[in-house]
């Protein structure tokens, strides 16, 4: 039997498909979690599921509905499973008023049923059941009660009625509609109530027949059917309610308390600044810097050890640098950021679990539409903090067109867990008394140009990004460590497998091109090496924001398009470390490859590297997000020189600060000389009103 699993956003899809299957699909206490289609088989059955993206109708306004309607129509599922959070049935029930119109088994999963008393509700459910014409199950997909009565429900033979929900005269429609659709088309009711909805989804069952009976019924409203058809299902709802729930006075919940705090007009902000400045404090900073010394020990004695092992055998010199100089040096780089990385993740599934981000979404919504955004891509933002694929892929959720390229295009400046370890190296060593701080000015530096990068593209490129953000908050939770464990784990396995195999391959090539000369021979000088003659070539290029040319920083930070945690491991190759390589105590040496570097230099590379163009992944991801090559090579072409332009006026006011050429008066007079060209640009857009964005007389308007 092929199963759909369908309901609203946040109502414990996905949980309860990863109960059902075994399997360990990404769940979030928010929005947009699933953004694909995923399949799998029920335990112990041969049902196959399949968890479609969260939507809340089958009109396809957003790529999610899309999605979930092309399966009802092209899969043809022998069932549907509606989801449906028991605690908000006025939303959730809308889009089952939709699935009751399909032609095939609806199951009404009632999900939350665990938090029902403490909101004073008590759903009748077998009243439920027959006003809905349809099998309804209560359950706790969380607390995993109720399972038994559901795959119970998915073998019972029944059949969904078709409840009549309109007024006598739009049913008339319907049925004369249905009528007219060839008998072998599945599914009539619901084409026939959206072709009286005009969706343009179904234009080639518009017979001329079927085109009279909808031009004859919205000649008897007064107003578009779309939105009586609307008021007719919510009508339906509101009588349904009223038979099967009864609820009695309840006092202030938890969540109503909490969010008078963290959703406080004053408050609300600057809790987020620190609660992602805790977050990069503890993961680069104190913990981070305990438990990553350890790990760097660990793997230098294993580079000392596998070193005397290969000479007791007998190995070649060429041999042995290769797997010490090469592949430990260069994959062990990586391993020691690890328990960096794992406090990081922990601490984003903490906050993604507990309903947090759903509020801090919302909060900044009215922030990010005057950039051209919406509230909705702070969720591309947050996943993308964990990889840039998954963050840019994400960015479907946006129904604007514009608004979603914009997303797709800043996504990647969020620093990912692939950039960690080059923020670590540096900030580690260069800033050891304020590494934590020093890391998570790094993410807020994120943020600013962000909000720039915005602003420019929304004057320049991106002129109708109106879209509004229409989110209900979930029910704050205590995170299941369970789940948060699993997601933890499968970032850090995510992470292990690029260092084994990507930054593997990575590390070999480099190693192959500092070892040998283009005339192929081995143990050259490392300044004759093939990459050091490549390097030197395009170490021009970097000199501005470095203040000398570098060849080794040059390829390092190149490396950074096919996996940006290689600019870590590239030094480490091109250093020739074996030990130690995560404190950057050797990397950094005053005679060594990269001792050039200071502080301002070294803030400067790690700016570079936060913003230039993402890994291979990525620029992929953006690829298919934008639609096309010309499109891709544009916005990576403007995110390496933006990375260019910042780095270099790091370098450039830092240097001068280190030497004593710019003091604290010439940082004021630049600050408010910036703030000014910033609030001329956005003035010359403040009038743009959100309902009329379009419009070129708006400044002339009333609404302005």
């Amino acid at each position: 039997m092929k199963i759909g699993l369908v309901g609203n956003q946040n109502s414990g899809k996905t949980t309860l498909f990863n109960y059902l299957t075994g399997m360990n699909a990404k769940i979030g206490n928010w929005p947009g979690v699933t953004i694909e289609k995923k399949t799998g088989k029920i335990k112990g059955t041969e049902h196959e599921i399949t968890d479609l993206p969260g939507i809340y109708s089958l009109s396809p306004y957003t790529a999610e509905e899309e999605v979930s309607r092309n399966f009802v129509f092209e899969e043809k599922p022998d069932a549907i499973i509606n989801i449906v959070d028991a605690t908000s049935l006025e939303r959730s029930l809308y889009l089952t008023t939709q699935l009751l119109e399909l032609d095939c088994k609806v199951i009404v999963a009632l999900n939350m049923a665990d938090m029902l008393s403490k909101k004073g509700l008590k759903i009748d459910v077998e009243r439920l059941s027959k006003e809905l014409g349809t099998k309804v199950v209560q359950i706790s997909a969380l607390k995993e009660t109720g399972m038994d009565d559901l795959i119970k429900a998915i073998d019972e033979n029944f059949v969904t009625q078709k409840k009549k929900i309109y007024d006598a005269n739009m049913e008339t429609s319907i049925l004369n509609i249905e009528n007219k659709i060839t008998k072998e088309i599945s599914h009539k009711r619901f084409i026939g109530v959206k072709l009286l909805e005009d969706d343009k989804g179904f234009k080639k069952y518009n017979l001329p027949a079927i085109v009279s009976i909808v031009k004859e019924t919205q000649e008897e409203y007064d107003t578009e059917l779309e939105e009586i058809i609307a008021t007719e299902r919510y009508s339906f709802i509101e009588k349904v309610k009223k038979l099967s729930i009864t609820q009695k006075e309840m006092p202030e919940t938890v969540s109503d308390k909490l969010d008078k705090i963290f959703l406080n007009k004053w408050l609300a902000f600057p809790i987020f600044i620190v609660i992602m400045f805790l977050i990069y404090y503890l993961s680069v900073g104190v913990i981070g810097s305990f438990t990553v010394d350890w790990v760097g020990e660990t793997v230098g004695m294993l580079g000392e050890k596998a070193g005397e092992l290969l000479e007791i055998i007998g190995t070649s010199e060429w041999l042995n640098s290769l797997v010490v100089d090469g592949i430990i040096a260069g994959v062990g780089a990586i391993l020691g950021f690890i328990p960096q990385l794992i406090i990081l993740f922990l601490c984003i599934s903490i906050l993604e679990t507990t309903g947090y981000m759903s509020r801090i979404a919302l909060f900044l919504d009215k922030i990010f539409r005057k950039l051209g955004l919406s509230g909705k891509s702070l969720i591309p933002f947050i996943v993308g903090s964990g990889c840039s694929v998954p963050g840019i892929m994400s960015s479907r959720i946006i129904e604007n067109e514009d608004e979603r390229k914009m997303t797709t295009i800043l996504t990647p400046f969020i620093p990912c867990s692939a950039k960690l370890p080059i923020i670590a190296l540096f900030a580690g060593y260069f800033f050891p008394e304020s590494a934590g701080i020093a890391s998570a000015s790094l993410y807020f530096f994120a943020i600013v140009v962000i909000i720039l990068s915005a602003i420019i593209m929304k004057k320049f490129v991106f002129k109708h990004t109106a879209s509004t953000y229409i989110s209900e908050l979930p029910e704050y939770k205590l995170p299941s460590a369970k789940y948060v464990a699993k997601d933890v784990f499968d970032k850090v396995i995510a992470f292990i497998k690029r260092a084994g195999t990507i930054i593997l391959l990575c590390s070999i090539v480099i190693w192959f091109l500092l070892s040998f000369s283009f005339s192929m021979e081995y143990g050259v000088e490392i300044e004759n090496s093939m990459l050091a003659v490549i390097g030197n070539k395009i170490s021009w290029i970097f000199e501005p924001m470095l203040g000398t040319k570098s060849w080794g920083a040059t390829v390092s930070a190149i490396q950074g398009l096919v996996a940006k945690e290689q600019v870590v491991s590239s030094m480490a190759v091109i250093n020739g470390l074996a030990d130690d390589i995560e404190e950057g105590t050797q990397i950094f040496t005053q005679n060594g490859m990269f001792g050039f570097f200071t502080a301002a230099s070294a803030y400067a590379f790690m700016v570079f590297n936060l913003f230039s163009a993402p890994c291979f992944g990525a620029i992929g991801a953006m690829k298919r997000e934008l639609g096309g090559n010309k499109k891709m090579l544009k916005a990576v072409g403007f995110q390496t020189l933006l990375a260019w332009i910042l780095a270099t006026i790091v370098y450039q006011t830092g240097s001068r600060i280190e030497t004593g050429v710019f003091n604290l008066a010439n940082i004021i007079v630049i600050g408010i000389v910036l703030l000014v060209v910033i609030s001329i640009i956005v003035s010359k857009f403040k009038y743009k009103n959100s309902a009329c964005a379009s419009c070129p007389y708006c400044k002339s308007c009333d609404k302005k």
